[in-house]
């Protein structure tokens, strides 16, 4: 008797095995991707009611920090952690105070608010901004024999060239009082609270994981600006004010410029004492100012486009304070702007967390789309720990900015 099948049951064995796939892509271009986004919406409304991405944890075990890093998954965007350390190692090595005592209570908190989950959510995406602070700090502990030499002349001429005039002594030659006033406030005042109130702000209004991508990338856009600046000093107008043309040094001290008025204005030394001892003298080029102000901008335009003219104004009028006050030349406030939009727009295509129009609150959102709208059919929509966990979805598997990275929910009850 043979032991071969028959043809019979050849032909149902090959019949049983046929896999018929079905032209997905096909069906998806016959539907327009804004029906398909809200249908999305609605079945992932029904599968998941109860929203848990916009929670916050208050875990003080450490165990579940560990939890977190066993259960990680791993991929490029984390080496951004190890040019952290090198940059923290480098500058609490060239700084010559605090002391060692002082270095080693900040490194130990630094690693305490890490392993406390509780903090560890707020402190994790604030971590490059404290990179950002500490390094900036320590630049003028960095020695004058490792700088080069000091450009005078290259922003000037630029200047020149790209506008056929100096913006800045231009618009500085008629002074007084209440343009003094005018050009303190965003320079002077919102400069340094912005940052602080646009994260809340985002954090309140914005999908969950707006707040941590902002402070990511505004600190990341500052380390390079200052790295440039290290790299390439320029002198500001107010040198060209008080020295000309003639070569600069690193043992001159900075200058207030325009907000030395402000402090006799207010009978105060706030702004004079406070730049002469600034860490970088020469770092005129690019402006933080305009780069802080851009970004800022943008992300509260991304959140609330109906009010981008409001933002746009303000940042117009952060850029002309800084002209008038004699801190910057035009062309160091377009590289800032630059800077920050090239970064937001990176930021925006792959990590930033869309707007819903129906939800008002973080607590509104029991679910987030993350990416840029015109990459719609290489998405899909993330799932209630789709945030927490660092994945854009399913499908496109990739780190995100905006979650909180090592420190999600997900990653904790993956490692149990």
């Amino acid at each position: 008797m043979s032991t071969f099948p028959s043809w019979k049951d050849r032909t149902q064995n090959q019949f049983g095995k046929l896999q018929i796939q079905m032209p997905w892509r096909s069906f998806q271009m016959l539907v327009p991707h804004r029906m398909r986004r809200k249908i999305r919406s609605k079945l992932r409304s029904r599968l998941s009611p109860t929203s848990s991405i916009s929670t916050l944890q208050t875990s003080f075990s450490p165990v579940d920090t560990l939890r977190s890093l066993q259960a990680h998954r791993w991929t490029m965007y984390d080496f951004q952690y190890l040019l952290l350390l090198i940059i923290g190692i480098f500058s609490l090595t060239v700084m010559q105070h605090p002391g060692p005592l002082a270095k080693t209570a900040i490194s130990t908190l630094i690693l305490l608010s890490l392993m406390l989950p509780i903090t560890r959510q707020f402190f994790l995406p604030f971590l490059p901004i404290a990179g950002w602070l500490i390094f900036f700090y320590a630049c003028q502990f960095v020695p004058s024999d490792w700088r080069p030499a000091i450009w005078v002349r290259v922003l000037p001429a630029m200047e020149n060239i790209l506008y056929g005039a100096n913006i800045s002594n231009i618009l500085s030659a008629h002074q007084n009082v209440v343009l003094d006033v005018l050009a303190w406030i965003p320079y002077g005042l919102c400069h340094y609270g912005a940052p602080f109130v646009v994260s809340l702000i985002l954090f309140i209004f914005g999908p969950p994981g707006t707040t941590p991508l902002f402070a990511r990338t505004l600190g990341y856009i500052s380390m390079l600006a200052v790295t440039i600046q290290l790299a390439f000093p320029c002198s500001p107008p107010w040198y060209e004010n008080l020295y000309g043309l003639a070569p600069a040094d690193y043992s001159m001290q900075g200058n207030p410029a325009g907000l030395a008025r402000i402090d006799k204005l207010l009978g105060i030394d706030l702004y004079t004492s406070g730049f002469k001892q600034s860490p970088v003298v020469f770092g005129a080029f690019p402006s933080l100012h305009a780069a802080d102000s851009t970004l800022a901008a943008l992300f509260m335009s991304h959140v609330f486009p109906r009010m981008k003219f409001l933002w746009v104004t303000y940042t117009l009028w952060m850029w002309w304070a800084t002209m008038y006050l004699s801190h910057h030349y035009a062309v160091d406030l377009v590289c800032g702007g630059l800077l920050a939009t090239v970064a937001f727009y990176f930021a925006k295509t792959r990590f930033l967390p869309r707007v819903q129009s129906d939800k008002m609150f973080r607590w509104d959102y029991d679910y987030v789309e993350v990416g840029d709208y015109s990459r719609d059919d290489e998405w899909t929509v993330g799932s209630s720990s789709s945030v927490s966990s660092g994945s854009l979805s399913p499908v496109d598997d990739h780190y995100t900015w905006e979650s909180e990275t090592l420190t999600s929910n997900h990653d904790i009850e993956a490692g149990r």
